[in-house]
């Protein structure tokens, strides 16, 4: 097995391993590398879905997506990205296709527990496009200025599944619409690493705590701006059979785009938590 960074300061490339067979130690040093790089790219992965679940419950809980529709009927604990982007007339469904453009972390709305992985197994990929960037947020809390950090100690914001404007909201089952807002500090402790990092989604932010909405509208923009450091990103190129699995408590990626929408991009994906 070979570690190696994917850029100077978020992700890592793994080659010469197959993660259905991983030794205990192969495994434990697999897992420091994530928590050191906050997002792991291995190369060349052949997974049967339970065997591609079974490696997404050494991190910690599976628990299905919220969004029902892109369940695997057998397997529920499995999204398959990428599938039904057509309305019943053919048209691409845009909330369907447009999904996790935009920079954000996964899960700040999810009620069930601490939203800590999401793994991806590229199945399709499109000859051109349909990258996905990845972000050091402990890169982000470093950069703040000090007087800015300070006012953000104790500050916690809400979220909801689609934020304010409830983007994609359309893709839940009506029970799943109304679940109540998820409170998370702005500056937040690793449970792990024991670092810190900014943490903020504005995609489905709500709003900040306790705080005057135009105070906490102008903040939100001032973190939207500060939020992503151009010298902390990786950008992934995804070849066929890649295994990719990121940190929802320091990292936060979003869907490039810019693919032939009659080509697929499909993916297995499995949800973790804490």
């Amino acid at each position: 097995m070979r570690i190696e960074p994917a850029s100077p300061k978020v992700g890592a490339l793994v080659t010469g391993l197959d993660m259905t067979r991983m030794t205990d130690a192969e495994w434990h040093q697999l897992y420091q590398a994530w928590l050191d790089h906050q997002v792991l790219v291995v190369r060349e992965q052949n997974f049967t879905i339970p065997q591609f679940l079974a490696v997404a419950e050494r991190f910690g809980k599976l628990t299905p997506h919220r969004v029902r529709r892109t369940r695997d009927a057998e397997y529920p604990a499995l999204t398959r990205m990428g599938v039904n982007t057509r309305k019943p007339d053919g048209k691409v469904d845009q909330a369907v296709f447009a999904r996790g453009q935009g920079w954000h972390t996964d899960g700040p709305w999810e009620v069930r527990g601490v939203s800590k992985a999401t793994q991806l197994y590229g199945l399709e990929i499109p000859s051109i496009g349909g990258d996905t960037w990845f972000a050091n947020m402990y890169a982000s809390h470093d950069a703040l200025p000090e007087a800015l950090r300070q006012r953000l100690e104790g500050v916690q914001a809400e979220y909801v599944y689609g934020g304010r404007e409830r983007l994609g909201v359309d893709l839940l089952d009506p029970d799943d619409r109304d679940a109540p807002p998820v409170l998370w500090p702005v500056l937040r402790t690793h449970p792990e690493t024991g670092r810190r990092s900014l943490y903020f989604n504005p995609y489905h932010f709500l709003r900040f705590t306790g705080m005057d909405e135009a105070e906490g509208n102008a903040l939100a923009e001032e973190l939207k701006a500060r939020m992503i450091q151009p010298d902390a990103e990786y950008h992934h190129k995804w070849h066929k059979h890649d295994y990719v699995v990121w940190d929802n408590r320091c990292s936060n990626h979003a869907a490039a785009g810019g693919y032939p929408i009659d080509q697929p991009r499909i993916h297995w994906r499995a949800t973790i938590l804490e």
